[in-house]
């Protein structure tokens, strides 16, 4: 079925799956995987392994409530030091999958590994066949009309089960002057359960930030050039050197014009910035008191407080994993008291970047009060300054913040 509005025009399948209008609460908390996630540089990322993120993604499309996923390479880390829009969608992304080696090596220099590299181009394939053994119905948005025309082409062939609800190219145009009214509508018409979104970054992660709870899909992605990937337009790097965290060299090496200046300016940027990480969460730690601890002091129908007590790290929190995840389980607002916390790392970051969005997600609100010097000059140094609602209860807080 052909669409035409003007200068648009817009493939349909007209036996594309309605999605179940029947929303249930959000499912953030229990998707979460089991291990903890890692902060670099101020973006929380999920420690999935592909067969997880997979998994992950079927459970979004079967609760029907609308989610999207990001996946994050140095680049995108880096653009998000600079632009604070980007920055939180990144950190309100209900699934963050690590698309970049440089990445998994930094995790594992801060003291929490990222099992693998979950590459947006690796997963979209398989994604594609795991909706089409289900029956889930998947949409294209982006790419040239030519690339998304050979995308659809070609799906039709590796995926002939495979349910296309449409695909649509729109002009090239700055986001906010893109046709967004016509473009939701024709994708709510189509009710795809996934949504492939292919405007790059970070235009898409935009686009969908901004759109996807008036779209209504379970699942959408930005997927970069993983269309052109699918109809042949662009090639991939050989999978050894995605292994050996060099694809960039393979793309550069087909885009020198574009990519040279982006690849060197991300290098520049990145390198200091993650020893700088380094420097404040795991060198200057060592100095601290060892062990730390968690202790709720008070829970009533509205809130729950709890008070941490040195270190907020890694080993701190796997010691008492129970205390950790009766923060927003139960219906409460939350208040963590941080004024005696000596140290934090990139996983007690990370945790507390993924307690506020469960609380945010259910409509409540962490609040940190009085954090210590410590935690503050962290959270300024990943640009979270401004991310968390902070109680200064006493004048010596405000203190410690300007000094930092």
């Amino acid at each position: 079925m052909i669409i035409h509005n003007a200068s648009h025009q817009i493939e349909m399948d007209v036996s594309s799956k309605p999605i179940n209008e029947n929303r249930t609460s959000s499912l953030v908390s229990e998707l979460r995987p089991s291990r903890l996630p890692v902060s670099i540089l101020g973006i929380a990322f999920d420690p999935v392994q592909m067969e997880e993120a997979l998994e992950v993604i079927d459970q979004m499309v079967r609760s029907g409530n609308p989610h999207y996923i990001v996946t994050p390479n140095v680049d995108f880390v880096v653009q998000a030091q600079r632009d604070e829009e980007l920055h939180n969608i990144l950190l309100d992304a209900h699934l963050v999958l690590c698309d970049g080696m440089p990445l998994v090596w930094a995790s594992r220099w801060l003291g929490n590994p990222i099992p693998e590299r979950v590459a947006g181009a690796d997963l979209v394939p398989l994604l594609l066949r795991q909706a089409s053994s289900s029956g889930q119905s998947v949409f294209l948005l982006g790419a040239s009309p030519e690339a998304s025309a050979r995308a659809v082409e070609r799906l039709r062939i590796d995926y002939p089960q495979l349910v296309l609800a449409g695909s649509y190219s729109p002009p090239f145009k700055p986001l906010d002057e893109m046709d967004n009214e016509f473009i939701i509508e024709a994708i709510q018409s189509a009710k795809p359960d996934i949504l492939l979104v292919s405007f790059g970054c970070p235009k898409q992660e935009k686009w969908i930030a901004r759109n996807y709870k008036q779209l209504n899909i379970p699942v959408c992605i930005g997927v970069g050039a993983v269309i052109d990937f699918l109809g042949g337009s662009s090639s991939r790097a050989p999978g050894w050197m995605g292994e050996y965290g060099l694809e960039w060299l393979y793309r550069m090496c087909q885009e020198p014009g574009r990519l040279c200046s982006r690849y060197a300016n991300d290098l520049r940027r990145f390198a200091p910035a993650i020893c700088m990480q380094y420097w404040r969460t795991r060198i200057q730690s060592r100095s601290a008191l060892a062990g730390g601890s968690i202790t709720i002091t008070h829970s009533d129908a509205s809130y729950l407080h709890a008070r941490v007590l040195g270190r907020l790290d890694r080993a701190a929190i796997e010691s008492d994993p129970w205390t950790w995840r009766e923060i927003g389980a139960n219906g409460h607002n939350c208040t963590l008291n941080l004024c005696n916390v000596d140290s934090i790392d990139s996983t007690g970051v990370a945790l507390l970047i993924g307690s506020r969005q469960r609380l945010k997600s259910s409509g409540r609100s962490l609040i940190l009060e009085e954090p210590s010097k410590s935690v503050q000059q962290t959270l300024i140094l990943m640009g979270l300054r401004n991310f968390f609602d902070i109680d200064h209860k006493s004048s010596a807080g405000h203190a410690r913040l300007g000094s930092a």
